[in-house]
Order: structure tokens, then sequence, then C-alpha cells
């Protein structure tokens, strides 16, 4: 069932602050140096966690590349809280081959999301998924996997403009270390997020019935 926020945090999240800082300290910061060379440039926006977010890691245990992007605003009920999507790119690859493939070549190429909460705890920031994931385009492979939810605990940087996060999702992520960078301050409603189905055919009609 969908909920609104999880009714406690495992100790993993919990201790996400204090892991992200000992991952820096035990040498992870190239890591988190590597996935800042390629994120795109900041916007100029405040302290607020609103706005589009985006990431772009690899995993080496995964053999996979991952973009994820965050698209949250003020939640109506509570302009202090947040709500939104988180979208998913991945795609399997070497360390090189750090862009989406153009074409299929054997590995496997997928988009997946779904609807996201967040909110601040003092310092601590969390961003979540909630309710059911969706496949929303297989481009490569046959799509036949499973998904756990995202939820991304961290701090931001406002001078970075980064939200400086680690991933737990019950699986594969484990205190994995996600920077994201802020690259507009609200969501464009007006742009399409994720595959846009066609719309539905209609026949030409000569305007006196079927044809």
């Amino acid at each position: 069932m969908p909920q609104a926020r999880p009714p406690s945090l495992p100790p993993r999240a919990r201790g996400a602050l204090f892991a992200f800082a000992l991952l820096l300290s035990l040498g992870s910061v190239s890591s988190v140096t590597e996935q800042r060379k390629r994120l795109p440039p900041p916007a100029a926006c405040g302290g607020e966690l609103a706005g589009v977010w985006k990431s772009h890691n690899y995993s080496e245990r995964m053999e996979d590349w991952t973009q994820f992007t965050l698209y949250l605003d003020p939640d109506p009920a509570d302009p202090s809280n947040v709500v939104g999507r988180i979208v998913n790119r991945s795609w399997e690859g070497t360390p090189e081959q750090s862009e989406p493939p153009a074409s299929c070549d054997g590995r496997g190429h997928w988009v997946v999301s779904m609807d996201a909460r967040g909110q601040a705890h003092g310092e601590q920031i969390e961003v979540w998924g909630v309710g059911e994931w969706r496949l929303d385009e297989v481009l490569c492979g046959d799509g036949d996997f499973g998904y756990n939810l995202d939820h991304f605990t961290g701090t931001i940087d406002v001078e970075r403009q980064e939200f400086q996060s680690l991933n737990n999702d019950g699986g594969n992520a484990v205190n994995e270390p996600t920077v994201f960078r802020r690259v507009r301050c609200k969501v464009d409603h007006t742009e399409p997020i994720g595959p846009v189905p066609p719309p539905p055919y209609s026949p030409p009609s000569s305007g006196c019935g079927w044809w």
C-alpha cells in the first residue's frame, strides 16, 4: 500500500549522514568527485528541496550506469515537504560507456519511475519512492526484472546546489553514494517526463458515419 512516509527508518537510513562522511574518509571521495565531473551545471536556487535534481553514477559491482532525476514540487498540504517523482535511466556497460547506448548491442537499457515524497529533519534530508514502481521504457533487453523503491538520505550543499545523499533501497543499493545537482529551481510541468504514448488511432471519416 502507498504510504506518505515510512513509519520508521531502517538503521541504514538513520545513519546515512554518518555513513556518507565515513565513506568519504575511507576513500570514496574519488567516486563522489567522478560523479560531480559528469553532472550538468547548477541552477542558482536557495536551500529548499524543490526543483529538478540529476545524478550520474557507475556501479562496478553491478557493471551498470544510472542517471536519476528527481522532480520535486512543494507539497500543497505542507510546503515544507515535497512531492513528485523519481526517474531512473540505467544501462549496462563498462566504466568508459558513460552515455546511454545509441543502439542495442547486447546491453540492457531501461527507464523506471515512481512517485516520491521528501522532507527535512533538521539538517538531514530524505527523498523516497512511494507506491508501485513503473517500467516506463525498455530500450534494450527484455525488461524482465524487479525493482526496489529508492530512498535517498543526506544533506544539501547550497553553494554547490548538490543533494549529497546515500541510497538505500533494501536490495542492491546499500549506503550507495549518490550526488544530485539541482539543474532547475522549479519543475516545468509543460515538459513531458518520460515516454509520451501516441494518441489513439482514429480512422478518417467522410462525415457520413463509418467509412
